[in-house]
């Protein structure tokens, strides 16, 4: 697994960051779509900052394919996220209306004010590219509003829809932050979808998940791929009988890393390895201290060199 961060925020993005900061103080409710398979990942930091800068705004945090994800570990994420003052967590799947339909639900709890006055409660929907947010908004409206597909980044601007149920919806952009400095995080969004496949190397993103899945599920793994008792205890180990056994073979009967890779993640994003969950909250603790540490370290690396320059700027001086 490399260590690189992944840096992906085009034009459209910056420009839909600009508008939400705009409308934000007119909402009452901010609806965040979040991947139940990733939902630290797929959390946008953004959506931290515009609530801290507007009064702590309330959020219903919205877990969605979670017919995709460890049901047990959804419940430990939903536990997790309401620890935090005006939030509500739930999970869904778009196949499941009546699920759907609870968001607005959570909704009407978090702004009971708006409907007491009379008014509709202004809610604005948010989340990383292709987390479901348009399917989800299609299901609320009870008709085809926004446009879906099964790539990143296809709603490009803001929309808003009256829902005919007191809630008026401001549908966004699916943005990301400038730059995903948890180099675990990368690698999730990848994992699932997230980012353009362009963005990263199938094999890196192979590997990474294999190796999570060593260790998380490994009845899946010997159970999808027909493996002995014993699994090898490495990732390329893995990844290559994993091509062996779906003919993923170049000249002299070597493994296509590649394709074998690209098998795996396709089968993780659409199921077909079992239900899974990349992350836990533990972990990801865990990670945000390294990630800390080694920002601390950069910058003291940067301060050095800086002052190493200096040396040397006045020792030529002379």
């Amino acid at each position: 697994m490399t260590s690189q961060t992944i840096q992906w925020f085009p034009g459209h993005m910056h420009k839909a960051r600009k508008e939400i900061e705009e409308a934000m103080p007119k909402v009452d409710v901010i609806i965040e779509v979040l991947d139940a398979r990733i939902p630290f990942s797929s959390e946008n930091p953004l959506i931290k900052s515009f609530r801290e800068t507007n009064d702590g705004k309330p959020v219903v945090k919205v877990l969605n394919k979670r017919d995709l994800a460890d049901p047990e570990m959804t419940q430990l994420w939903i536990n997790h996220l309401e620890k935090e003052q005006g939030v509500k967590a739930i999970a869904i799947t778009t196949e499941n209306l009546n699920e759907v339909n609870q968001i607005m639900d959570l909704c009407r709890k978090l702004a009971p004010q708006r409907e007491e006055a009379g008014k509709k409660i202004r809610t604005m929907i948010m989340g990383i590219p292709n987390v479901g947010k348009s399917t989800i908004i299609n299901a609320l409206a009870g008709r085809s509003v926004a446009i879906t597909g099964n790539q990143p980044a296809v709603t490009r601007q803001q929309q808003r829809i009256n829902l005919d149920n007191g809630i008026l919806l401001s549908d966004t952009p699916g943005i990301l932050w400038p730059k995903v400095e948890n180099p675990h995080s990368g690698f999730r969004l990848a994992a699932t979808g997230a980012i353009k496949d362009t963005a990263m190397d199938y094999i890196d993103v192979g590997f990474f998940a294999i190796e999570y899945l060593i260790k998380a599920y490994p009845d899946l793994i010997k159970a999808r791929y027909n493996l002995d008792d014993d699994l090898p205890e490495s990732a390329i180990e893995l990844i290559e009988e994993i091509g062996r056994k779906r003919g993923c073979l170049k000249g002299g009967g070597r493994v296509d890393l590649h394709k074998a890779s690209v098998i795996l993640i396709n089968e993780l994003r659409n199921g077909t390895l079992g239900h899974i969950t990349l992350e836990h909250p533990d972990m990801i603790t865990e990670e945000l201290i390294n990630v800390a540490i080694a920002s601390e370290r950069k910058i003291e690396e940067k301060i050095k060199k800086k002052e190493e320059r200096r040396k040397r700027y006045l020792k030529n001086k002379r």
